[in-house]
């Protein structure tokens, strides 16, 4: 029997700009076993840090790139503009922001959404990891703000892709009025303790200037597909699967 093979999602929002490489990579192609099987590429998820260097490095072959950023995130809303001159590591993290080329920017997830922004004017990139923490502290906003302050991108020419994540299908919340402000339970699901995160992400991409055509949502719910992505509600102990995004030189 073969070795499973690497499968990987793409927008097709990006799909028509040659000098964008991306891609969701689902946890099938890699080496680590058992609850990690197969292609995590979290080093803190406590699989074996041979088994997810080498998924790493089976990741980055496929992005066409010898270099990667791996974010140290920390559900907060910090946002790291990438330089030539400040490649410093650990980057404690959760949204990365990058006009060079050739370096792969990877998000980290199982249930929480990886965002990837891309300004194909100014030849901008972005990441994001947003859980529900970053969700209700607009953590996406933020990384737009970065986006348009310091790479001076017009939010009308920002595409943005929003990955497998938990689905407002799962996304339950027994003590939201504890967790989520109460500005946020607009996008409870009427009658019941689940929220739509999918539907929050975009309204706050529209709220600071993208395009409602340009922004594409995979609508994939991790839970219910725990056999092609890491869920960590429906696991616990599990990996995490690799968004990724990269400009060509």
């Amino acid at each position: 029997m073969g070795r499973p093979e690497i499968k990987v999602f793409e927008f097709k929002l990006f799909q028509r700009f040659p000098d964008l490489v991306h891609g969701v990579f689902s946890r099938s192609g890699g080496v680590s076993s058992n609850c990690f099987d197969s292609l995590n590429v979290g080093l803190s998820s406590g699989d074996d840090p041979v088994c997810v260097e080498e998924n790493r490095r089976r990741i980055l072959a496929r992005m066409g790139t010898q270099k990667a950023v791996f974010l140290n995130q920390v559900h907060g809303t910090n946002i790291h503009v990438l330089k030539q001159e400040n490649r410093e590591e650990p980057i404690i993290a959760d949204g990365v922001v990058t006009d060079m080329q050739e370096i792969s920017l990877v998000i980290q997830v199982a249930d929480c959404q990886g965002v990837l922004l891309f300004d194909h004017e100014k030849k901008v990139i972005a990441n994001v990891h947003s859980g529900w923490r970053g969700s209700v502290q607009n953590i996406i906003g933020n990384c737009i703000d970065v986006m348009t302050t310091r790479f001076k991108c017009q939010p009308g020419n920002i595409r943005a892709g929003i990955s497998p994540s938990l689905g407002p299908c799962c996304a339950e919340f027994i003590n939201y009025r504890d967790e989520i402000p109460k500005a946020f339970w607009t996008y409870k699901l009427p009658g019941k303790l689940y929220f739509d995160f999918w539907k929050m992400s975009c309204d706050q991409m529209l709220d600071k200037g993208l395009k409602k055509d340009n922004i594409e949502t995979m609508d994939i719910c991790t839970q219910c597909n725990a056999d092609k992505f890491y869920s960590y509600r429906q696991e616990k102990k599990t990996g995490r699967f690799a968004c990724v995004i990269s400009l060509k030189n």
